[in-house]
């Protein structure tokens, strides 16, 4: 998986609670995780989604991740909807 999976998504939710909210929603088809970001940040987000079966997936850099999703800052976590 990489960044231009996240390009190419429809819709992407940006963010760990807005992820968080839309796993428990049953919304969400992808995590992508930066590895640069801060683990007491994304680990609630990853051992969520491990539970519930939505595989997650690990990028480099936050900086690139929330290029990715059209954004000027980093993104720690980024969800695929399944819709």
């Amino acid at each position: 998986m990489s960044y231009d999976q996240v390009k190419q998504a429809s819709k992407t939710i940006i963010g760990i609670k807005q992820a968080v909210k839309a796993m428990y929603a049953g919304q969400v088809s992808a995590l992508f995780v930066a590895i640069d970001a801060d683990k007491w940040v994304t680990d609630p987000a990853i051992l969520l989604a491990k539970e519930i079966g939505v595989p997650v997936y690990y990028v480099d850099s936050r900086k690139e991740l929330g290029k990715a999703c059209g954004i000027h800052v980093g993104a720690a976590v980024v969800a695929i909807t399944a819709m």
